[in-house]
């Protein structure tokens, strides 16, 4: 059995949802991000008085527990996403659509439809604002240079990278920088 688990967004995310799981003596087979699959500890069921008790730590730190089959898809795109940001780097790297499709083996056009219908934005809207969300943690951290950044995200040019941030965040990357103001970022699971 698995429990599909909404805004588990990095290894952090992970770690969080296994210590409660040992907390509360949970076995499970695997835990990665937006799911703990509990194969061949408990059939196709937890306990209820486990399941309840799963579910309130994880609202506690912010995690939701996905029950229909949409919010799961639409969770594993998200997923995917920030699979593909992190492989940015690599030029050898396949599309965002074809990532996609790999990672979950349906139509893209399927896919395309559901995420805008439900998020009310496209996939590739998703990831831009992904890209720039990682590009501001970058500038935050002042630890690269915009043209650093630039090749370590993917981006065709230091331009194109300044156009998309300041089309999405109405300031400069040098402005923002300048700024260093920790509120203008947005966490991953708020996007």
């Amino acid at each position: 059995m698995k429990v599909y688990i909404k805004n588990m967004v990095c290894d952090r995310c992970c770690f969080a949802v296994i210590n409660i799981l040992k907390s509360l003596g949970l076995q499970y087979s695997t835990v990665n991000l937006g799911e703990v699959d509990f194969a061949n500890y408990y059939g196709d069921k937890l306990p209820n008085d486990s399941q309840k008790l799963l579910f309130d730590e994880l609202d506690v730190l912010g995690f939701s527990v996905l029950s229909d089959k949409k919010s799961i898809l639409i969770e594993t795109i998200k997923i995917s996403c920030l699979d593909y940001l992190k492989q940015m780097e690599n030029p050898e790297r396949e599309n965002l659509s074809k990532h996609i499709t790999n990672t979950i083996p349906l139509e893209y056009n399927y896919l395309s439809n559901i995420f805008s219908v439900v998020e009310g934005i496209t996939i590739e809207q998703y990831f831009i604002r992904l890209r720039v969300e990682q590009v501001k943690e970058f500038l935050v951290y002042d630890e690269l240079t915009t043209s650093e950044i630039s090749f370590q995200l993917g981006y065709s040019s230091v331009a194109h990278l300044s156009a998309q941030f300041k089309k999405i965040t109405g300031l400069t990357p040098g402005h923002f920088r300048l700024l260093k103001n920790e509120k203008l970022r947005s966490s991953l699971d708020k996007l």
